[in-house]
């Protein structure tokens, strides 16, 4: 008999985690100047998000601005900051329509007070949801997030709650800014760039990464459909061998 093609395929991703590169080579390529690249991908969110949706991915992490673009030009840096508040505006009745839980990965406490009060009502406004999940890492760097954990773990220590002789990873996670989320299966970067970027290091210790060639604003939901499917086809072993995975799978099946 056979081998059934589908053996070794895996479920769809129940986290994907995404890197938005490419708005300004896409607006070069187009003739246009950089902020409209970044205007592009900003409507191009709405269409991942929707996507999800239609691919039945419950969880969908977008990395927005890192704690390293403030090096970037003073006028770029604004004009996606005043994206970033002209999105929570008019996505927020979506979110709301759709059951759509806002999250955000970063130190929301230093974002331009103006954007973190658009950031603060979704927050608030989007907390009863649990079906739907976005997280958008703002001001993020997963270098900062682990300092950040640390000097939780650490004072939490001091006050006693923690015993530092138990430590384990489960135990240091819930000091991440991802505490409450599973980790991404799946870790896309678009534009064809093959780095990680200092995003969701510790996180993504076992994730599945791709690198499509297209430019953040031209990745739609075809696109995230392909992505899946390419997931679906590999094979996830978390330090065990092929042979392990395999005898798994057939003992779940039976």
């Amino acid at each position: 008999m056979g081998q059934n093609p589908d053996a070794n395929t895996e479920p769809n991703p129940r986290h994907v985690a995404i890197i938005m590169d490419g708005n300004g080579r896409w607006a070069q390529k187009q003739g246009l100047p950089r902020n409209e690249g970044h205007r592009a991908g900003v409507r191009n969110v709405e269409t991942i998000v929707d996507a999800c949706h239609k691919l039945n991915v419950p969880f969908l992490t977008l990395y927005a601005f890192s704690a390293e673009n403030w090096n970037r030009p003073k006028l770029e840096v604004e004009a996606l900051m005043r994206l970033l508040e002209q999105f929570l505006k008019k996505q927020r009745s979506n979110l709301l329509e759709n059951g759509i839980r806002l999250r955000v990965l970063g130190r929301l406490e230093e974002m331009p007070s103006r954007v973190r009060k658009q950031l603060e009502k979704t927050l608030e406004e989007t907390a009863q949801f649990s079906d739907w999940n976005l997280s958008l890492a703002l001001n993020y760097g997963s270098r900062t997030e682990v300092v950040d954990a640390a000097k939780s773990y650490a004072l939490a220590c001091l006050r006693e709650e923690i015993d530092p002789e138990t430590i384990d990873w489960e135990t240091f996670a819930r000091h991440l800014y991802t505490a409450d989320l599973p980790d991404p299966d799946l870790v896309i970067r678009t534009s064809g760039e093959q780095r990680i970027s200092n995003f969701l290091l510790l996180q993504s210790a076992y994730a599945e990464y791709l690198f499509p060639e297209k430019c953040w604003p031209e990745f739609g939901l075809e696109d995230l459909a392909a992505a899946i499917q390419s997931y679906r086809q590999r094979e996830r072993r978390y330090g065990k061998t092929g042979e392990q995975v395999q005898n798994e799978r057939l003992t779940t099946q039976r």
